[in-house]
């Protein structure tokens, strides 16, 4: 009895490793049958992927234009503001007391050029009769266009003072959304200043910038009415979010830089998206998924390849059932389990697409559909649970189980 136990748990070696045991890939299944499919073209989607950045449709530093002190902030980080709206205000009183004093200026000259006035229109009269030479008269022609001259530019001074003035009520050029606020109330600024007073960002629509290389903008102008026309064509792209997540609106390309960067070998392209709920902020970052058809290609699945040197083969079953170790080029865009052939195999073409770690070159099988070698696999598992172990086996052998 001892010496049959021991035979059966002998035996139970030899049916698990040739039924559950895996050799390369394939379960040995002490025989040659191999899953073979035959190469047939079909339709697929890929996507291409690209770093990108985003800015808003206009995002406008917002710098002083006087020097002096911050003594009101009007808006805080997020707001939302209109055109025209007030922003910051900086102490004023010196530019105050230049427009009062340029105002006094106006009103000097306006009295000045009253008076020559008169004394013109006197010495025409006097001309007239006689009483005053030409000299006389020349000369109070001169003092009232001197007059004049003054009055102008009196008021050129008043005018700019109080555009100097103007300049210490900070108003937003665009309608946007508010940005950071690194200076406060009190703080010291000028326009040198080194940062911006803040950036306020027309974030309704978002321009998104990234870069392809020479070769697919290449790709792209062939065949197109020049770069404008493949813009025009450039299919729908999606932004992919920092938290994976793909934004729920489509954008458009709309710009492309005219200059191939020399450090990068890229060029730039912008793609508009709308952004009505504000979901997008001025500064982020982000990826650009480009879609890309294609219609009537061999597709494989990557398991049916192995890779050598970077470089790719199948095993072709030829005529008499004896695989043939071939190269293929594929897509260098795949979708993580297949694989887009552009040469080594066509239509008709039979291929190992299942267990091909345990093949050799020039090795002859049996071809079963992928449906049988699944199925195999699944008896061969089924085995394996119910035969786990020796004494398992020996209770089936001797009828407990």
């Amino acid at each position: 009895m001892k010496r049959t136990k021991m035979l059966m748990i002998a035996a139970l070696g030899v049916a698990l490793a040739s039924c559950g045991g895996k050799s390369g890939g394939k379960p040995n299944f002490a025989d040659n049958e191999y899953a073979v499919r035959t190469v047939e073209t079909q339709g697929t989607e890929l996507q291409t992927t690209y770093p990108a950045t985003i800015k808003g449709i206009q995002d406008v530093q917002i710098r002083p234009k006087v020097s002096g002190f911050i003594t009101k902030i009007c808006v805080h980080e997020g707001q939302t503001v209109s055109a025209g709206q007030l922003l910051f205000v900086i102490d004023n009183e010196t530019y105050q007391a230049q427009v009062r004093q340029a105002k006094a200026s106006v009103n000097t000259a306006k009295a000045q050029l009253a008076t020559s006035k008169l004394t013109y229109e006197n010495s025409k009269e006097l001309f007239a009769n006689k009483v005053i030479g030409d000299f006389e008269l020349q000369t109070s022609e001169n003092n009232y266009t001197t007059a004049q001259a003054a009055l102008a530019q009196a008021q050129a001074a008043l005018a700019s003072a109080e555009e100097a003035l103007s300049f210490c009520y900070v108003k937003s050029p665009a309608a946007g959304v508010v940005g950071s606020l690194p200076y406060k109330v009190g703080a010291l600024v000028s326009a040198s200043s080194v940062d911006p007073l803040t950036t306020v960002s027309d974030i309704k629509t978002m321009e998104v910038y990234f870069s392809v290389t020479e070769k697919d903008m290449l790709t792209m102008t062939k065949g197109a009415d020049g770069l404008a026309g493949a813009i025009a064509a450039y299919p729908a792209v999606k932004l992919q979010l920092a938290d994976g997540t793909v934004y729920d609106q489509p954008g458009k390309v709309v710009k492309a830089s005219g200059v191939i960067d020399a450090a990068t070998g890229s060029v730039s392209l912008i793609a508009q998206f709308p952004n009505p709920k504000h979901e997008l902020r001025s500064g982020g970052a982000g990826q650009i998924i480009v879609p890309v058809t294609a219609s009537n290609v061999v597709i494989i699945p990557q398991e049916a390849t192995s890779e050598v040197q970077n470089k790719k083969f199948v095993y072709l079953v030829g005529k008499d059932n004896k695989v043939k170790y071939t190269e293929i080029k594929v897509n260098p865009q795949d979708d993580g389990n297949t694989y887009i052939v552009t040469e080594g195999l066509k239509p008709g073409d039979r291929f190992v697409s299942k267990g091909i770690t345990s093949l050799t070159d020039g090795m002859e099988i049996k071809p079963i559909t992928e449906e049988q070698y699944n199925k195999k696999i699944d008896d061969a598992a089924k085995l394996g649970e119910k035969q786990g172990s020796a004494s398992d086996f020996a209770d089936v052998m001797s009828g407990k189980k």
